[in-house]
């Protein structure tokens, strides 16, 4: 069984407050995905953000091949963290950390995702190929939407990195 952990960082010249209220709001989640993705929701996100909250979606991870995606939100705790977890879609694990901290230039909002892919030695060998450059391509557009949406920090390194665990 094969993880893999993808980490980001990035910092945003905002309030904590400003970050909670973007980030907590499920429906934001289509504008931070590239539209080429084919993101939609179905359902569950009707709702502000809350522990047991199901919501429920379609994406195109890949040209022609949408799949339908459903995450609990399994843990939150206001204005510091949410967690998401799949209960149905492409992997055969994804737990996904959601971080925002308060620092001196404003926020640092920190992802972090273990994932599984399915397939056993065939997930694995389409990992580099195909999984690891789509999950880089999706943050790296998240990364540069919410710049232009909260402005950069100038002098701040972000942060991606992709790695088995």
């Amino acid at each position: 069984m094969q993880l893999y952990q993808l980490k980001s960082k990035q910092i945003f010249p905002i309030s904590k407050k400003e970050a909670w209220n973007f980030l907590s709001n499920p429906e934001n989640l289509a504008v931070i995905t590239p539209p080429h993705m084919g993101f939609h929701i179905l359902a569950g996100a009707d709702r502000p953000m809350f522990q047991g909250q199901i919501i429920q979606y379609i994406v195109k991870p890949f040209p022609l091949a949408a799949t339908k995606w459903v995450t609990e939100i399994t843990h939150v705790q206001e204005g510091s963290y949410f967690v998401d977890e799949q209960r149905f879609g492409p992997y055969s694990l994804w737990h996904h950390k959601h971080f925002i901290k308060e620092i001196p230039e404003g926020v640092e909002m920190e992802d972090v995702i273990d994932y599984k892919l399915p397939l056993g030695f065939l997930g694995q060998l389409m990992h580099p190929i195909l999984v690891k450059k789509q999950l880089q391509k999706i943050f790296e557009f998240r990364e540069k939407k919410l710049a232009e949406l909260f402005g950069e920090v100038k002098g701040k390194n972000n942060y991606l990195s992709i790695r088995k665990i």
